[in-house]
Parts: structure tokens; sequence; C-alpha cells
């Protein structure tokens, strides 16, 4: 008999609903490795869409390079801080400056968008680690330029902006990069992507 999930504890939920995403996009991870699955998976369960077992780019060396820097407790920097909000039980710090007054007062000296200023206010103060952007194209591009010119020590970057100006863009040059990196392909992304693959590498680090 089906209980309603009124009735039913959050493990459980939470259990059914994992086998529930395995069954739909097990075909489509199989040639993953499976730290790799356990992301995807996390992915289409936070977002309860299978099409991102489609769209989600990983390069060989992401995972080792996320799992190294997680180990070592460096930190990991987000473009907005509802992706900071959403990152939990990491025992390094989660860093976010896009209300820092520095980034501000860059964002308007320099005619750009407070989310790319806040990556180079990161950089200024000796960001180490990884970087996950869930939110603005203009903050990837800004990665990507810094880590090219040896400005900034990002050792991986989940690039999983979201919209229809220039996301797709931002995620094909990441691509195109040397970076170890995550992506979603298209202008699918946001928050609870960048969440989820964060968590996943957390708890991969942990087991």
């Amino acid at each position: 008999m089906f209980m309603g999930a009124s009735t039913k504890q959050g493990k459980e939920i939470a259990n059914e609903s994992r086998k529930i995403v395995k069954s739909l996009i097990d075909h489509k991870t199989e040639h993953l490795k499976p730290e790799e699955r356990s992301i995807v998976e996390r992915i289409v369960h936070s977002t309860a869409d299978p099409e991102y077992a489609d769209i989600t780019r990983i390069s060989d060396d992401f995972v080792e390079a996320s799992l190294k820097s997680i180990k070592a407790d460096e930190n990991i920097l987000t473009d907005i801080t509802m992706v900071k909000a959403g990152i939990n039980s990491y025992s390094g710090k989660v860093k976010c400056y896009i209300n820092h007054e520095k980034t501000i007062e860059i964002a308007k000296k320099k005619g750009i968008t407070r989310a790319a200023a806040a990556i180079q206010v990161a950089a200024d103060d000796g960001f180490e680690g990884i970087v996950a952007v869930g939110n603005a194209p203009t903050a990837l591009y800004k990665v990507i330029e810094l880590i090219n010119n040896n400005e900034i020590k990002a050792k991986s970057v989940i690039g999983v902006p979201v919209g229809f100006v220039g996301a797709a863009e931002s995620k094909n040059e990441l691509i195109d990069s040397d970076i170890p990196y995550l992506l979603t392909k298209g202008p699918k992304g946001g928050t609870p992507v960048a969440v989820a693959a964060v968590n996943s590498l957390i708890n991969t680090a942990k087991e």
C-alpha cells in the first residue's frame, strides 16, 4: 500500500527518490566513474530534471583535482550567497564576495557586473581552491580569464550559470580551457545544480 508523502519519514522519501533517479538515468551514466555518477545523480535528484544526465559534462581531471582540494580544506568560492548557503558540512571555508565593499567599488569603477568584480576581489584576497558558479556567466568568464592569467589559484571550476544571455557561451569557453571542470551544456543550470555538485564532492571526500 502506497503511503502519502506526508506520512513518510524524510529518509524514506529520500531513499525512494534516489531509486527513482537511478531508474531514470542509469543507462545514461553507465560510462561515468562512480564519483561522477554520484554527482550527476545528486544534480538530477536536486532538480527533479533527468535532462541533466544528458547535459552535464565533467572533465577527466575534475573529480581528482576537486577531491584533493577538499581533503586539504582549501576554500570554496561561490558567485552568489545562495550557492554559499546551500553548501553544508564542509570543514574548510566557503567564501562569497558579492556583497563586499571592494566588489561594489570595482563594479562601479570598471563598469562590470558585481559577480565579475567579486571574482576579482577573491583573486586579490589570495583565493585558492574550488570555484562554483551557479548564476552569473560574467563570473565564469572572469574566473577563466584570471586562471589563464595566473591571477587566481582555482583547482577546479563548477560552471553552471543559468540563462539565455552568455551562459552557454561561457561554458563553451570553459570546455576549451585546460581547467578541470564540471558544467551543464546550454542555458540550464543554477544554484541547485552548483550546490548539488559541491555537496556530492564533500560527501565523497568524507567517504
